[in-house]
């Protein structure tokens, strides 16, 4: 029956998805997004699902966008550790027919780091056509990464040039002396301006009367 579908899909994917991290659960009225993680392109990846981060904008005080060189990647590295991928199709040359999109069969994302003397490989990612970004959970902090995206296309057109994005996350511990750093500044200041406020009113209200009575005596003794 044509009702019955949509009510098995849920607990369908959720099958699907066992073993996958944890996703908020999607807006049915959205596409959700597929996509396989896998390492050193491990065959056994299995199918997950996530939402799209519909309308989300990288905020100056808790996120740091970095951008590709041709603009269709960002990297919105947040303060809590994790990175948001971004992307979109026209930033990967001239408008495209709709038979060319029709063609797109989705993308290939594939992540190395830094270490001290080589670049070491990440998780490979392949996600669907609908999808438009991807989460990084947990980024290692104070370690250089490089993403690079790559449209696939079925054939016979040509897959174009990846675009790649490279990104530092703050480390953790720095993110905790930088917040602590800021409440102790905080205080200092507060106890600066209360001691300047008692040296001015011990001044105006103390000191004052006791210079004013020794120019009175002074002055009566000249007087005798």
């Amino acid at each position: 029956m044509p009702g019955t579908a949509p009510s098995l899909l849920p607990p369908l994917l959720a099958l699907l998805c066992l073993g996958c991290a944890a996703e908020p659960k999607p807006d049915p009225d959205e596409p959700w997004c597929p996509y396989k993680v896998g390492g050193d392109g491990a065959a056994g990846a299995r199918l997950c699902f996530r939402p799209p981060a519909r309308g989300f904008q990288c905020a100056a005080r808790a996120c740091r966008a970095h951008r590709s060189a041709g603009g269709a990647l960002v990297a919105n590295v947040l303060r809590n550790g994790s990175v948001l991928l971004q992307w979109g199709l026209r930033h990967w040359g001239p408008p495209r027919p709709a038979a060319a999109s029709a063609a797109l069969r989705g993308f290939a994302l594939n992540c190395s780091w830094d270490g001290t003397y080589t670049r070491f490989p990440c998780d490979s990612v392949e996600l669907g056509a609908a999808c438009r970004d991807y989460l990084l959970a947990e980024a290692h902090g104070s370690v250089r990464y490089r993403l690079c995206l790559q449209p696939r296309y079925a054939p016979p057109r040509p897959a174009p040039p990846a675009q790649c994005v490279e990104f530092r996350v703050e480390p953790a511990a720095m993110r905790d002396i930088v917040v602590a750093m800021t409440a102790v500044g905080g205080s200092i200041c507060v106890m600066l301006v209360f001691i300047c406020l008692l040296v001015a009113y011990i001044t105006e209200n103390l000191m004052s009367p006791a210079l004013g009575r020794g120019g009175h005596a002074a002055a009566a003794a000249r007087r005798a």
